[in-house]
């Protein structure tokens, strides 16, 4: 039976963890929450984040099958559509991703150009939806709660939770973002938490407190015993009630905007305009969080 290795990459600027999972050398592999580079200032992308993976991908004569999004971040901006151009792969998300793009297209006030049925996607999963990376079987989980459209990916013993949860110290995502929702959050967390203690769960991102470096993994015991907001004994109510208490004081991620309009394309910049460029819109005054 085919072990699972699993690559990290950590791209600084937007605390992501990107991963590179496969069964050894010059086996078929797929790729966890790429990173296109975006700097906001310039409104220039570039690629440095894809390309370690790329290289890595190359160095073990990996074959890229698929390319995997837990859900439409809005914290940076997925590298998906040039991972696909350059390595190949199927672009896959969860289902409910066209109930996100609906929200989001109406929210730029997008053209009939943008369609919110998942079409920019190779494939959509649903929930319990088993599928093969070579040998390597897995199995995808619909977590919503975070956003409508959130997945896990369970993968031997390892869980890639994207951004439903967070180390110990850190606790659980937010969801205050359209669609969002904490009871259904809250459902979505126990179902992690009941796999075995001993199961690995990758993270998208970790913020640390001061003195802590940052750390990509952690396990369903030490969720279960010390998580800040998830913890043994923390009920429905009163993580709910928690989670709109601290969602009222969070602002706005630097990057939503700008990232929201590529990743409900999965990946792919807004089409160019009769002059050749590219552009993001930014709405005024109408986001709420």
């Amino acid at each position: 039976m085919a072990v699972a290795q699993i690559d990290h990459f950590f791209d600084a600027q937007t605390e992501t963890f990107s991963y590179v999972v496969h069964a050894g050398a010059g086996t078929a592999c797929a790729i966890i929450d790429s990173v296109l580079n975006y700097d906001a200032q310039s409104g220039r992308t570039s690629t440095q984040s894809a390309d370690e993976l790329i290289a890595h991908i190359q160095s073990l004569q990996l074959s890229v099958q698929w390319i995997l999004e837990t859900h439409a971040h809005a914290d940076h901006m997925s590298a998906a559509h040039y991972l696909r151009s350059t390595v190949g792969g199927q672009i896959a998300m969860g289902r409910a991703i066209s109930t996100v793009q609906a929200v989001f297209k109406g929210l730029f006030h997008l053209g009939d150009e943008f369609v919110a049925d998942g079409r920019q996607f190779d494939h959509l999963f649903d929930d319990q939806a088993h599928f093969m990376i070579g040998d390597l079987h897995a199995t995808a989980l619909h977590v919503e709660g975070h956003t409508p459209a959130d997945m896990a990916y369970q993968i031997a013993d390892a869980v890639f939770v994207g951004d439903t949860l967070f180390m110990p110290d850190v606790g659980t995502a937010r969801c205050d973002f359209p669609g969002g929702d904490a009871r259904a959050l809250y459902g979505s967390i126990r179902r992690l938490l009941q796999l075995p203690e001993q199961t690995r769960l990758l993270l998208c991102h970790d913020y640390p407190p001061k003195g802590r470096e940052h750390q990509y993994q952690t396990t369903v015991a030490a969720q279960r015993a010390s998580n800040i907001h998830m913890h043994d004994g923390v009920t429905e109510d009163e993580f709910v009630a928690m989670r709109q208490q601290r969602d009222a004081t969070l602002a706005v991620p630097r990057l939503m905007l700008p990232s929201i309009q590529v990743n409900i394309r999965a990946g792919q910049l807004p089409p160019t305009e009769s002059n050749g460029v590219s552009y993001l819109k930014i709405p005024l005054n109408l986001m709420s969080v």
